[in-house]
Parts: C-alpha cells; structure tokens; sequence
C-alpha cells in the first residue's frame, strides 16, 4: 500500500530540507541506512571476514531480489559498484575488432560515450547514432535501416538520459535486435526504482543499473543483467578474479557459469546488504504504484513551472520521467542557485560536457535539473515554484 506519511516517516531527512536531486542520488529509507550500520558495527565488533561468514544467506539475498526487481533469474544477476563499472565489464566482454560497429544514440549517457570513443580509439570500431525526431523521439525505423545496412556488434541505448526527462523506447528495439540476432545493451541507470523494468519485454543481453538513483540504495552499488543467451556464448570480462573464475591449472581457467563472472570478490557487503534492503523497500511499495505518483507529481510539476514567467522548459520526447530540465530566462545560474540553497531545495545542473550533442542542437551549455521522487509532496514542488518565482 501507498501511504507518502509512512514513506516520509521512513526518510527522516525530508523533514529537514526538500530533495529534489533523485537522479543525483536519493535519500535512502532508513531501514536501509540501518541494515549498513548494522553491517559494519558487526564487522568492528568480529571482523569482516567473520561477519560475511555469518551472513552468507543475506548476501545471497541480493540476487534473488534484484532478480524479482527486473524479472529476471538469480543467475543473471552480477553486483557492480556503479551503472558505468557494470557497463565497461559488460562491453569489454565483447570481442570487438576494427571496423565493428556500435550502434548508439544521441542521448546515451556521457560515461558510455567515452566508452564508446576509447573503443574506437583503441581497437578502431566505428560509432554509429541513430536519428531522433523532431519532437526528441528516437527514430526506431532508423535503428532498424542501420542494423540491415551497418550489422553491428551492438546495439547500445541509454533508457533514460540524464540531461532530459526523455524515455527512449527500449522494448521496440529490444524486438529489432531480436529479430536481426543483434546484441543488445541497455542502460538502465535512470530507470531503476523510478519504473517497472522487466528485462524480458525489454529483450536485452545486458543491463546496467546504479543503486543510488532512483532505487534508493547505498552509493557505491549497482549491478548487471546478463542473459541466459549472452552466458552461454561464453561472454566475460577482460579483466577478472578467483571469485569470477577458477584457476585450475598453471596455464588454464575456467569460468563462473553464471553473471558471476562479471563480478569481483571484494566490495562492501554492507552496501551489499543496503542495495537487497533498498529494493525489498521498493517491492513492498509496489514499482507500479511508484511509477504513478510519480507520473503525477512530475507532470504537476511541470505544469507549474509552465506557469511561472521565463521559464523555458527543454525535455522532448511524447513519454516523459521524473528528470526536469529548464532554464530561467536570462537568470545567472549562481543566482538562482543561491536562492535554493538558501531555502535547502536540492537540485542539480547538467552542464554540457554530460549532453554534448544533445545541449548542441538546443543552444544551451546548462540546464537546472530537477528530479523528484515518491517520497516528494505537491506542496514541495509549491515551495519550490514560490522560490522560483520570487528570483
């Protein structure tokens, strides 16, 4: 059941100030900040170590949550310390050679970009964008003509872009990719505790994800999905560990047979523990009843901010998140950054080295970026039109 004073209730810190920066990182439950602390008192009490022994079940745990949260198999699932650190294993898993062609677009996330640029760079693939609309939409009859004409390797695509509350329509490529055998990434760093995700209508290889966005997670989180399809064409990470593999002989190795091939021995397992919490919080709010408050308080959102003079809002696309972007007329940033400061509203500001081309085509080098979550209340968002307003 959805009950926002529970929620509330639940984050001590949206007493305190308004956050509005969910796509930066959100303020987590405390029964998450609890299960931590819990973690690492016990490890100064016993040893890290000791503890981990203890706590095997727990740690198990997160698989099989994570795999409930995307409707996916425990299997699949690889932790990773963020969206990028999942990504840049799931791409160097790929065999590329010169001349391969990865097939992106202009909005996926800056960190895959330069993926992408140091890929061609070092082994000399090519970097091919699709074409969006007019409107921002991407053009999927576009990514199809590309596919029959380019054959990539890959197909890689942001969900959600982090300089625009866009959505890119996932799901329809995920059927070209299917139809044309193509592989298929998604980047769901956006999406995550902000939406349903189902990787089965989605139809991707890999996904990547952060915890510290949207699900609510400790940072230093995230994970990978990788497919039965992509595990049994034997894909894995460049580099890896004796807990990813198995060294079996002086010149010899074998490999986790499951996504735990793309994961490393060390992390904080106390972060661990905070992710499996985080996502246990989420399912037990409902990702579909999540999904509709925020629906709602984004577009009352910006509907106010429609109504507020100088005011020139810059998401494009016909389905639309909880990522806000505008600017105030002819404002200096530092001003209007003082004034929400001042009256402790967290924000943030996409600068253009994280939208290059994006921020290109619509002649700004930065845009306010709001982000709200279903923990946020209307009358939030009240408060911070009255600031606005008053600049």
């Amino acid at each position: 059941m959805f009950d926002i004073n529970q929620i509330r209730k639940d984050t001590p810190a949206s007493q305190q100030l308004i956050h509005f920066n969910n796509a930066g990182a959100s303020l987590n439950p405390s029964v998450v900040i609890q299960k931590v602390k819990d973690y690492l008192d016990l490890e100064a009490q016993i040893g890290g170590y000791e503890v981990e022994r203890l706590h095997q079940n727990d740690i198990k745990a997160f698989y099989t949550e994570m795999a409930r949260l995307i409707h996916a198999e425990p299997h699949n699932i690889a932790f990773a310390t963020s969206c990028t650190d999942a990504y840049a294993r799931a791409l160097s898993s790929m065999p590329f050679k010169s001349g391969d062609v990865i097939l992106t677009s202009d909005d996926d996330y800056a960190s895959n970009q330069l993926c992408f640029l140091s890929l061609q760079n070092r082994v000399g693939v090519r970097v091919v964008r699709a074409k969006n609309f007019d409107n921002g939409d991407m053009d999927v009859a576009d990514v199809e003509r590309i596919i029959k004409t380019e054959h990539p390797s890959v197909v890689a695509i942001t969900h959600i872009p982090t300089s625009s509350g866009k959505m890119q329509p996932v799901a329809e490529i995920g059927q070209l990719c299917r139809q044309y055998d193509v592989w298929y990434l998604v980047d769901a760093c956006q999406s995550i505790g902000q939406m349903p995700i189902d990787v089965q209508s989605i139809g991707c290889d890999f996904l990547t994800a952060t915890g510290r966005k949207f699900l609510r997670a400790p940072r230093g989180t995230g994970f990978l999905f990788v497919s039965d399809k992509a595990l049994e064409a034997g894909f894995s990470p460049l580099y890896f560990d004796n807990h990813s593999g198995n060294w079996t002989g002086k010149d010899s190795y074998t490999m986790q047979a499951s996504a735990l091939r793309f994961e490393l021995y060390e992390r904080s397992l106390a972060t661990v523990l905070g992710i499996t919490e985080a996502v246990r919080y989420a399912c037990a709010i409902g990702l579909d009843n999540i999904w509709a408050y925020n629906q709602d308080l984004a577009q009352y959102f910006r509907q106010e901010l429609q109504n507020t003079e100088g005011v020139t809002l810059y998401d494009e696309g016909s389905q639309l998140c909880n990522i806000i972007t505008f600017r105030m007329g002819h404002k200096p940033l530092e001003v209007i950054q003082s004034a929400l400061n001042a009256a402790r509203i967290n924000h943030s500001v996409t600068m253009k080295k994280m939208a290059q081309i994006d921020f290109d085509r619509k002649g700004i080098d930065w845009a306010l970026r709001f982000s709200p979550h279903y923990y946020n209340t209307k009358e939030e968002v009240d408060k911070v039109i009255e600031v606005l307003r008053a600049i």
